[in-house]
């Protein structure tokens, strides 16, 4: 005869381990197991397992989003099948050595766990903020945040009309003041062109080609300038540099221009960098102010890769930093400094602005240039000098005076990054960066 004796229930999805349930008194109170009723190290469920490769997941975001993006389950599920196999696997392992560290030696309570997390957090963090490549990619996971559906509908644009920012769900579509950010999708490219033409604009390309970098690099960014840069529009390039003659001649499409202007040769590379504001904001006191309506000023290491057209104009524009937008702001390399003039305390800053795009109206970058360059001979003065110079004064001004257009990073993009989903189409790329070289 079979044996029918009975046996102790098992717990749903985890054999070998007993229900309690079913040994109990009537009316025992059940508190969580202690350490010595969890199974031996290296036995723990897979359901324990994957609770804890979660717990590590969301303190990790946590931190990096100062508590403010807490993921709910559906989104955890997300972030962990959008890893790579390689990082899911060593996330998992990272997370099972603490549960089976916690499991082995017995601990007493759980401050213990979380001291580990928190450790675990930080050296992702370090690992990610000195930049090593493949750690990188895990800033991709920190939330950018959601337009409020009720400012979407009143996003415009001054060439583009009504901008369509639920065509991009996937990123952020405007600012808190309520500027658009504009990413590809989200305007009509033939609306912007028509809308320029008919407003009969030139639109002013200054660039600055010091020392070796008139060489290596001008000759291609004045090249596919030509390909991408306005097509179809009237423009007058500006190129600053202390050797007029030694500028490369390039075939120019009608109703475009070059125009050259001789500046002096600085000392130190840093010094090139300090004195653009101050060239540029006599410039647009003159002819550039007078020839153009709206002026871009770029960096020279950089090419163009895809259409950059009248959609990125407004009274004032940003360009996000294509190495720092997906970074919670007190992580962001603002100039911390309270004695410079470019200073921003903690709680301070909206984004990180990459100072090889701005622009705007020829009066509003008058405005910016002077407050910029005030600010850097006010740190002369006190034997000063911004961690990023222009670029630290830049990020000063623009959260004083909020840009009415932001560009995303697909208008200035870095190679180097790798690929990323939400950037579609890069226009503006990048040159490799060859200091040791270039700087003397």
């Amino acid at each position: 005869m079979a044996n029918t004796a009975a046996r102790p229930t098992e717990a749903p999805g985890h054999p070998g381990i007993q229900d309690p349930a079913e040994h109990r008194d009537p009316g025992q109170v059940i508190g969580p197991p202690s350490w010595g009723q969890l199974p031996p190290a290296g036995t723990a469920p897979r359901g324990v397992r994957l609770g804890a490769a979660h717990l590590c997941l969301r303190l990790w975001v946590w931190f990096l989003t100062d508590g403010q993006e807490p993921l709910c389950p559906s989104h955890q599920e997300l972030v962990i099948s959008s890893l790579a196999p390689s990082w899911r696997v060593l996330l998992g392992r990272l997370s099972c050595q603490l549960l089976d560290m916690a499991l082995k030696e017995r601990l007493r309570t759980w401050k213990r766990v979380f001291c580990w997390l928190i450790l675990l957090a930080f050296g992702l963090l370090g690992l990610l903020q000195y930049g090593l490549p493949l750690v990188r990619h895990l800033e991709a996971l920190i939330p950018m945040g959601v337009c409020p559906s009720a400012r979407m509908a009143l996003l415009r644009d001054n060439f583009t009309g009504l901008l369509n920012p639920w065509a991009r769900p996937d990123v952020l579509t405007c600012t808190s003041w309520g500027a658009p950010i504009i990413w590809d999708g989200t305007f009509d490219p033939a609306v912007a062109q028509q809308e320029a033409l008919q407003q009969n604009l030139t639109i002013g390309l200054t660039v600055f080609a010091v020392g070796r970098y008139l060489e290596k690099y001008l000759a291609r960014f004045l090249e596919t300038a030509e390909r991408h840069f306005m097509v179809g529009q009237r423009v007058v390039y500006y190129v600053f540099t202390e050797r007029p003659a030694a500028v490369p001649r390039v075939a120019l499409a009608r109703g475009r221009r070059l125009r050259v202007e001789r500046v002096a040769r600085e000392r130190r590379w840093q010094d090139v960098s300090m004195q653009r504001m101050r060239t540029l904001h006599e410039a647009l006191g003159g002819r550039l102010g007078r020839e153009a309506h709206f002026v871009l000023c770029m960096d020279v290491d950089q090419h163009f890769r895809g259409a950059f057209g009248p959609e990125v104009l407004a009274e004032s524009v940003a360009q996000l930093h294509a190495w720092h937008y997906h970074w919670p702001r007190r992580l962001l390399p603002y100039e911390r400094d309270a004695r410079s003039a470019a200073a921003l305390a903690p709680g301070e800053g909206d984004f990180y602005y990459h100072a090889a795009v701005f622009g705007g109206s020829v009066a509003a970058l008058r405005g910016l240039t002077a407050q910029c360059a005030r600010g850097q001979r006010q740190d002369r003065e006190r034997g000063l000098e911004a961690r990023w110079h222009d670029e630290s004064h830049l990020n000063k001004f623009f959260w004083l005076h909020k840009p009415a257009k932001v560009l995303s990073p697909e208008f200035c993009w870095s190679p180097e990054i790798g690929r990323r989903a939400e950037i579609r189409r890069p226009r503006l790329l990048w040159a490799p960066k060859e200091y040791a070289l270039l700087r003397d």
